[in-house]
């Protein structure tokens, strides 16, 4: 097997997050569900967009956030998501190709335009998202290029990206070539509404043995396996995944790798400012530990600080040096 050109090659959602502060009465003019998340269509994004106040735009997509950790841990990565040819595809385009990740997908013409997810902060630090998840839901299969998946060491899917059809043709076509190829394949589960709509699909990706590496939450590994009791749902999955990781917020994450299981605690924070993008960043420190060839409990404490460090702060990808934090503890 030839040595990968990169460490992970992810395909996601190609969303940028618009943030901007307001109060409760605008979320109540507006009828905002405060503190969720609701997908919008693009009319709706374009109204709540225009009523917004001054906001600043951070790229954001659940798998191109793990790589933008991974690439401050110094690890080599692409990513395949979909934008449009407008100004946001512009901006999501230029952020991730600036923090040193390959992305080589040409931008669609037409409508409709980049996912954008809008994010009204009030007073209490509370985050109401709407969601509108416009081009990248049209990935097709053919823009999967068979050279780029075997380059990479890791082929990394994000689970939400599973939900509509194109994509999730263009991940099936993705992992044949990562199997052909002799690559690993790892899956995020990304949301319990995801798996219960596509858990026949997951449960058969397991059993077929074309999953390598899960990540999940306590709330996804339940709902997967179907299971209450969380040992019961994780020894269900572990016996048929060769690597299984789940992360339980405060309470650290667990790995279990060929039937034997490793713990983390949760690195502390001084103040937890919005968990958005924590699974996210334990998976980039996880993965990036991986490639770097670490033992198992070294990734999760690797995982662990890329969690911490994200919490502290508002959005999704790093603000601290992160490779400094792990050396530091490493």
């Amino acid at each position: 097997m030839t040595q990968p050109r990169y460490d992970v090659i992810a395909i996601g959602n190609a969303i940028v997050d618009v943030i901007a502060n307001t109060d409760d009465e605008f979320i109540a003019e507006e009828q905002l569900t405060k503190g969720g998340m609701q997908l919008v269509d693009e009319q709706r994004a374009d109204a709540l967009y225009s009523a917004m106040g001054p906001a600043r735009e951070i790229s954001g997509g659940s798998a191109a956030n793990t790589l933008a950790g991974m690439s401050m841990l110094g690890r080599q990565c692409a990513f395949i998501g979909q934008v449009a040819d407008d100004q946001l595809g512009q901006v999501f385009a230029h952020d991730i190709r600036a923090t040193g990740i390959d992305f080589d997908v040409a931008a669609r013409a037409g409508e409709p335009a980049t996912a954008r997810c809008l994010i009204f902060v009030t007073p209490d630090a509370e985050r109401t998202m709407n969601t509108f998840l416009g081009a990248s839901q049209f990935l097709p299969a053919d823009l999967i290029d068979s050279d780029a998946i075997q380059s990479a060491g890791i082929l990394y899917l994000e689970g939400y990206l599973w939900d509509p059809e194109e994509p999730r043709a263009a991940m099936r076509r993705a992992i044949e070539h990562a199997k052909a190829a002799g690559r690993k394949v790892a899956f995020t589960l990304s949301d319990a509404f995801v798996i219960d709509r596509y858990r026949d699909d997951f449960i058969s990706l397991i059993n077929d043995g074309l999953i390598d590496i899960m990540f999940a939450n306590e709330v996804e590994i339940s709902s997967l396996a179907q299971i209450e009791d969380f040992e019961e749902a994780v020894a269900a999955i572990s016996a048929k995944v060769p690597l299984l990781v789940v992360t339980r917020s405060e309470k650290g994450a667990i790995a279990v790798k060929d039937g034997t299981r490793h713990e983390v605690a949760a690195e502390p924070v001084e103040k937890l400012v919005d968990t958005t993008g924590a699974g996210d960043l334990f998976a980039a420190g996880f993965l990036a530990g991986l490639s770097e060839g670490r033992e198992i409990d070294a990734c999760l404490k690797m995982g662990a600080i890329c969690a911490a460090e994200v919490i502290s702060h508002y959005g999704a990808r790093p603000e601290a040096d992160i490779k400094a934090l792990v050396a530091e503890a490493l």
